[in-house]
């Protein structure tokens, strides 16, 4: 199914609302007592923000595009087999040991894709007032301004950013990919990490992600030109983990000569 442009911005403002309301409720949380819950292990956290931030989404996506299919993180979303027609991607909270115990790098997340395309991606920095939204039809924008492709900068002149527990136990070759590049950081969410790549600031990010993870900056950053990929090359399962990689085209390049060596 393809869309007119006026269709296409007619979701975008209407995600924008949605979030601008998300937004005013997450800081109010905030500033009240929240409920933390471990999940896997101590640091994969969720709290009753998280919970409620999704329930209002999918609720809003479910009455706007009766149709779609939900992937999100907290279970009220749906699980389907195939990308099929309306898939939206939801990721309430984006970083929540961030947002639990830092109060900032962390996101609010969602994305539209059709049958398998990507559509529109919405990227909320919350602490920074700032949505990074957008798609291959109308292009990427910060909040109404709209962004231009990062410059092709090379790893060995650009930062890179790891996913912290991986490099630190030595996985996917992470080591050297810091060890070749002129700084690496680490973050600690996917959202604030492809938000930094959009703009030009790290020539590239990686990390095991699932897909409410990487939906949004994947349609983002391949409108900007950015290379996104499993960490072998390999194209993206939008219905599972991968190890994404998302990058410029010249530090993608190395990426991989490195890994073949």
């Amino acid at each position: 199914m393809s869309f007119q442009q006026f269709e296409i911005q007619e979701i975008d403002q209407t995600v924008m609302l949605w979030l601008d309301e998300l937004r005013t409720q997450t800081i109010t949380a905030m500033n009240q007592q929240l409920d933390v819950d471990v999940k896997s292990d101590a640091s994969d956290l969720v709290t009753n923000v998280d919970r409620n931030n999704e329930r209002i989404i999918v609720e809003k996506i479910r009455s706007f595009d009766a149709g779609a299919v939900i992937v999100s993180e907290e279970g009220y979303g749906d699980r389907p087999t195939d990308m099929a027609g309306h898939v939206w991607f939801v990721d309430p909270i984006d970083g929540t040991m961030n947002f639990v115990k830092q109060r900032e790098d962390f996101a609010i997340m969602i994305a539209l894709y059709v049958d398998g395309e990507p559509i529109l991606g919405w990227i909320l920095d919350v602490m920074g007032n700032v949505v990074y939204h957008g798609g291959p039809q109308i292009g990427v924008y910060s909040n109404q301004l709209r962004m231009t492709n990062p410059v092709d900068t090379q790893l060995e002149n650009g930062i890179i950013l790891l996913s912290g527990k991986r490099l630190l136990y030595n996985m996917f070759g992470y080591d050297t990919i810091a060890k070749h590049a002129l700084g690496y950081r680490v973050i600690g969410a996917a959202g604030p990490s492809f938000i930094r790549v959009i703009r030009g600031q790290s020539v590239g990010y990686s990390s095991k992600m699932m897909p409410w993870d990487f939906a949004a900056g994947n349609v983002l950053a391949k409108t900007l030109d950015l290379l996104v990929t499993n960490l072998d090359g390999s194209p993206l399962d939008m219905l599972k983990s991968n190890v994404v990689l998302v990058a410029t085209h010249q530090t993608h390049r190395k990426i991989m000569t490195l890994r073949k060596s």
